[in-house]
């Protein structure tokens, strides 16, 4: 069994993970590091997993686990990797934005490959550290990828993308308690969202010569968990040309679907999918993309990087049906 190691495990990211390890039928949990939560009974923060694990959070930290994962806020996965080491052997997978950009994919003589597996699935295979792709990003680059393998992003793309409470984590802000999100709507980091740089670096590595502007609106929504975007762009192609490059591009996919028929966030939300829709309209072609925050958007993303690297089958412990009703 792999043995695995969660490091910050109070949040909404390390619940999904730690109720997905624990019905993964190759990897067993060896610890959930928590200095604020050491000695507390694991169902005692994530009261869905009661009756699921007696683990308790602990202080300790196992340096020979197989993978380990980083579920801590952003900004703080390099201070805790240049204060504590890891065996030789020791898999990494990082679920926060320290290392998904080029510039910083190196570091203490770590490599870190980006970990979208329908873009890098090879050197996903052979790497031994992984940098998680943000929620947003991985919604807004599935639905724009194919169009970047073919050369066809050549004009301004516009994007727009609500997502869920979970997305702003466990820690209170206005716009966060209930009775600010309910009913209620907004707009927030127009323009300026962090996810741009890894988008318009994936759409780089396949479409070296694209550059023009992504213009990012994202949104909160007043629902729990899942993430709605739609983007359009210029396409002189037909509609048929268009379903024709998306099918070919995802017909490998284990967890990527284009959809004939138009979509909503119950079709994703605790799954590992991302289904895919698009509309062509005069010389537009708007893609719509939906993902689970919480699962695709990082922590069901994180399990299947951790099989690619374990030479397991892609889809093992994923086998998740949406909660429709």
């Amino acid at each position: 069994m792999i043995q695995a190691g969660i490091i910050g495990g109070a949040g909404y990211t390390a619940g999904e993970l730690i109720r997905l390890l624990l019905h993964h039928p190759a990897a067993e949990i060896n610890f959930v590091y928590s200095t604020s939560n050491a000695g507390n009974a694991i169902s005692d923060i994530h009261q869905d997993l009661l009756g699921e694990t007696e683990q308790e959070f602990t202080g300790e930290i196992n340096p020979e686990v197989d993978v380990l994962f980083l579920c801590l806020g952003h900004g703080n996965s390099k201070s805790f990797l240049e204060k504590h080491r890891f065996s030789a052997k020791t898999k990494i997978i990082d679920l926060s934005n320290d290392f998904r950009l080029n510039p910083d994919a190196d570091f203490n003589d770590m490599h870190f490959v980006y970990g979208l597996p329908e873009l890098n699935k090879e050197e996903i295979e052979n790497a031994q550290y992984i940098a998680n792709p943000g929620c947003f990003a991985t919604a807004i680059q599935l639905a724009l990828l194919p169009l970047a393998k073919h050369g066809l992003l050549k004009q301004d793309i516009h994007i727009n993308a609500v997502t869920g409470a979970t997305g702003a984590g466990t820690s209170l802000s206005p716009t966060s308690h209930f009775p600010w999100r309910d009913n209620n709507f907004s707009y927030y980091k127009p323009f300026t969202h962090q996810h741009l740089g890894e988008i318009g670096q994936s759409i780089a590595q396949l479409q070296h010569s694209f550059d023009k502007e992504i213009l990012f609106m994202p949104y909160r929504g007043n629902f729990s968990r899942g993430i709605f975007a739609t983007a359009y762009t210029e396409f002189d192609e037909s509609a048929d040309k268009a379903k024709e490059i998306y099918g070919d591009f995802y017909k490998n996919a284990a967890f990527t679907t284009v959809s004939d028929k138009e979509l909503h966030l119950k079709q994703v939300v605790n799954t590992n999918k991302c289904l895919i829709h698009l509309h062509k309209h005069k010389n537009k072609l708007l893609i719509t993309s939906i993902i689970d925050n919480l699962t695709k958007g990082a922590s069901g993303q994180a399990i299947h990087n951790m099989n690619l690297i374990f030479g397991l089958e892609e889809t093992l412990g994923l086998g998740l049906k949406a909660s429709y009703f």
